[in-house]
């Protein structure tokens, strides 16, 4: 499952940060940058595909809305051809009326509570999606941020010379 994939990848670079070697007298870590670099690389091809299962879904639940309409104009034609057999006499017209009044009532209430279900669906399942990519993105930044500082703090300590062994 892709969600797996990314979870663990962030699981892979917070190892990779705990496992980096501390720079003494420091907050610092010294982390292998090609491995960190590869799990970003790795991301990014994993998020693009959490964007592809969204679209899905949003498909999916625009399947639900339309297989909906067809139900609720299958049922108002059958509750018209119904009528229609009805109509022979004027009693008996009144009732048909009434029925396909409440048979076309019935259907557009069903239709409507249909597309009402596959529209919080996916409403939820896409709000729930832009949660874990807005997490997601946080925590790629943050990553992105402390390897820049640690870059920075790096490139900014003077060498250690050996002279002196």
């Amino acid at each position: 499952m892709i969600t797996i994939d990314i979870l663990y990848l962030i699981d892979q670079l917070e190892v990779l940060l705990s496992e980096g070697w501390r720079v003494p007298l420091t907050s610092k870590v010294v982390v292998d940058e090609e491995e960190c670099l590869n799990i970003i690389d790795q991301l990014r091809v994993s998020i693009p595909a959490e964007i592809k299962k969204a679209k899905r879904i949003q498909q999916e639940s625009q399947k639900l809305v339309v297989e909906g309409q067809q139900e609720a104009d299958r049922i108002v034609s059958l509750a018209r051809e119904q009528a229609n057999n009805l109509l022979n006499e004027e009693e008996l017209r009144e009732q048909a009326n009434q029925r396909v009044q409440a048979i076309v009532d019935n259907a557009m209430t069903e239709a409507k509570q249909i597309r009402h279900g596959a529209d919080e669906y996916a409403a939820e399942t896409l709000s729930d999606l832009d949660e874990r990519l807005n997490s997601l993105q946080a925590v790629v930044r943050n990553g992105l941020t402390a390897l820049g500082k640690r870059r920075q703090s790096v490139e900014k300590e003077p060498v250690e010379s050996d002279e002196g062994e």
